[in-house]
C-alpha cells in the first residue's frame, strides 16, 4: 500500500478527518493558530511527531495546506487538518472552534501564535494604521480565540493554553511602541488568565521569544542578536507545555537580559535606541 493510500485507509475515521482516540489509542488533540510558517509550522512537526492530532489554523491557504500535506505524508496518517482562516476575522472564530473540536473529537490544548510586526521605519514615524493593525491581530485576534477556549477548559477542569508573546512586550522601548504595546497586552491578559484557570486545572504557558529566524525577524529593521532557528523554539516550547511551565523566553538568555533591562531606570532607559 502507498504511502498515500494509507493516509485515507483509517478504520476510526471517515475521509479526510483523523482517526479519533481509543483508550488503546489516545491522541491529545490540539490547535495551532498561526501554523503556516516559522514557529508554528516547527511547533506542528514536533507536535504530531510527540503524537497529537492537530488543527493547523492561518490565513496563508497555500502555504497551510502545503504543511498539512507535509507533515501528514511524514506520519503515514492523517495527523494535522488545516483551516484558513484570518485572526482579525472574529466572528468566524465561534463557528470554526465548533467544527474543529468536532473533526478532532475533542481538544486538549490552544496554541496561539499568529502576530503580525509593522516596524514604524524611523524614530521620527509614527504609522496609526500598522498600530492598529497590531492591536487587531497580535493581542484581538488571541482574545477572540481564547475566551472560548477558556469557557470550555474552565468547564472541563483540564486543558492547556499557549499564547507566544515576546521580549518585545516587556518595557516599552522607543523602536517600535505599537508591537511592544500589543505584546505587552498579550502577556497581561495571558496571566489574567492564568490566574483564573490554574485553579481549574487549566495551564496557561506564556513563550516570550527573542529573534527567532522568521519572515517577520527578516522584514524587521536592525540587527538580531542571539538569533535561533524555529525549530529550537518549538523544542524549547514543548518542553515547557510537557512540564506545564508558566512563563519561558526563548532562547532562555532572554530571561536575564530582560531582567536587566527591566531594572535600567527610566531616565536612562529613555536616552537609548533601539
Amino acid at each position: 500500500m502507498s504511502k498515500s493510500a494509507k493516509i485515507h485507509d483509517q478504520s476510526n475515521s471517515k475521509p479526510g478527518k483523523p482517526a479519533f482516540a481509543t483508550p488503546l489509542h489516545p491522541h491529545r488533540r490540539g490547535i495551532i493558530v498561526g501554523a503556516s510558517d516559522g514557529i508554528g509550522a516547527a511547533l506542528a512537526h514536533k507536535l504530531a511527531k510527540e503524537g497529537y492530532t492537530l488543527a493547523l489554523v492561518a490565513r496563508r491557504g497555500d502555504k497551510l495546506n502545503e504543511l498539512s500535506n507535509e507533515i501528514n505524508s511524514i506520519m503515514g496518517e492523517i495527523r494535522t487538518l488545516p483551516y484558513t482562516h484570518d485572526v482579525s476575522n472574529y466572528d468566524e472564530v465561534p463557528a470554526l472552534l465548533s467544527k474543529i473540536v468536532a473533526n478532532l473529537g475533542g481538544l486538549d490544548t490552544l496554541v496561539f501564535m499568529a502576530g503580525v510586526n509593522y516596524p514604524p521605519g524611523g524614530m521620527d514615524k509614527y504609522n496609526f494604521e500598522n498600530d492598529r493593525k497590531m492591536i487587531e491581530v497580535n493581542l484581538l485576534g488571541a482574545m477572540a480565540w481564547l475566551s472560548p477556549v477558556a469557557t470550555m477548559f474552565h468547564s472541563a477542569k483540564a486543558g492547556q493554553i499557549v499564547g507566544i508573546s515576546s521580549v518585545a512586550g516587556d518595557r516599552g522601548r522607543v523602536g517600535n511602541p505599537g508591537y511592544n504595546t500589543s505584546k505587552a497586552a498579550l502577556t497581561t491578559y495571558l496571566e489574567a488568565l492564568r490566574n483564573r484557570l490554574t485553579r481549574h486545572g487549566v495551564n496557561v504557558l506564556t513563550v516570550k521569544p527573542g529573534f527567532v529566524n522568521t519572515e517577520m525577524v527578516k522584514a524587521a529593521q536592525g540587527g538580531t542578536p542571539l538569533i535561533i532557528e524555529p525549530e529550537q523554539a518549538a523544542n524549547e516550547i514543548y518542553k515547557a507545555m510537557k512540564n506545564r511551565k508558566q512563563v519561558i523566553y526563548t532562547p532562555s538568555i532572554w530571561r536575564w537580559i530582560m531582567l536587566a533591562i527591566q531594572h535600567v531606570p527610566s531616565f536612562i532607559f529613555r536616552r537609548l535606541s533601539f
